[in-house]
């Protein structure tokens, strides 16, 4: 079913109510369009940051960039909203306080939208502890595989380390979490562009002996997207999750964020890489930890809009064969 859009030529995109993307609200779908494909929703949350705070606000500033974000994919040569039926369906509620009982919070208040049991999550952050939530709710929607989800991972960091000042459920521990509970199977994972110094050299180990791909900046700087490309082909349809870390990108890109890492991708490499995606069967999706205050001229904002419509283009493609030409 196709998304209902504004015509940028008859309501110009500096006008009407910001949702991300100009999607329309969950309550505006029109029944036509029911049921939906993907609902989008922002988590404003960040007290699971180790370093700056401010990711909180991260759903306001992409909700306003990503008003620039348009509907055909040039690459993939598809219509995005005439593939997929897509909402913008609010805010979760958050737990500023509780960084554990947040992952309960917004985890439920995702499984309760009205919306089809075959709709997808696609959560943008806030911090990345939100993504255990969004798994879940995921993992959850897709039948509670019992080999747990395929994971997609874009990110400077691996987010497997046990705990931090005590916490276990921080933004550099959601992965690690995921595995123990069988929601993620880690050897149908990769993790890509890791990069930078790291506190301890054993912070690898949980990944290594669990037998995550490893995929650090410097191999995908050699042969990164091949790479992506057949282990996105050994997953054979298996249902997978993507989450996509900003700080993946060099901060000369996306000064946005609140553990930068110089060394990273391009926006062009960032594309690529979500490209080589090509025929995965996304399960659900989060983009993360935008932090405006950082930001210069918003332009790590707008990178994160594009990056979700980058995620949503390989929805809209899907996992077979494509059917007649899009746009």
């Amino acid at each position: 079913m196709p998304t209902s859009m504004p015509n940028p030529r008859i309501s110009p995109r500096f006008a009407g109510l910001t949702t991300f993307c100009r999607y329309p609200r969950l309550h505006d779908v029109p029944a036509e369009h029911l049921p939906l494909d993907w609902a989008l929703y922002g988590v404003p949350f960040d007290a699971g940051v180790t370093y700056r705070p401010g990711a909180r606000f991260g759903p306001r500033a992409i909700r306003e960039a990503s008003q620039y974000v348009k509907r055909y994919h040039l690459a993939h040569d598809v219509d995005v909203c005439e593939a997929l039926s897509l909402c913008d369906a609010g805010d979760a509620p958050t737990n500023p306080y509780d960084v554990a009982g947040n992952v309960s919070t917004v985890c439920n208040w995702a499984l309760a939208l009205p919306i089809a049991p075959s709709t997808k999550l696609f959560a943008i952050g806030g911090d990345h502890s939100i993504a255990y939530a969004n798994i879940k709710a995921s993992w959850l929607r897709a039948g509670s595989p019992a080999g747990g989800l395929g994971m997609l991972h874009f990110d400077s960091h691996l987010d497997t380390v046990d705990s931090v000042w005590d916490c276990q459920w921080g933004h550099a521990s959601p992965f690690r979490r995921a595995v123990e509970d069988k929601l993620i199977d880690p050897r149908a994972s990769i993790s890509v562009g890791i990069k930078g110094p790291l506190n301890r050299k054993d912070d690898l180990d949980f990944a290594r002996d669990h037998g995550m791909t490893i995929l650090t900046h410097e191999r995908f700087e050699r042969d990164g997207l091949a790479t992506i490309a057949q282990f996105v082909r050994g997953l054979q349809g298996r249902p997978t999750y993507l989450t996509f870390d900003i700080d993946c990108i060099d901060p000369a890109f996306a000064p946005g964020t609140g553990t930068p890492c110089p060394g990273g991708m391009t926006s062009a490499q960032a594309f690529a890489a979500l490209r080589a995606c090509k025929g995965v069967q996304l399960c659900g999706a989060d983009v993360v930890e935008v932090l405006p205050d950082r930001d210069v001229a918003g332009i790590t904002a707008l990178l994160a809009g594009h990056v979700v419509f980058e995620v949503l283009a390989l929805a809209a493609i899907g996992p077979g064969p494509r059917g007649p030409k899009q746009g």
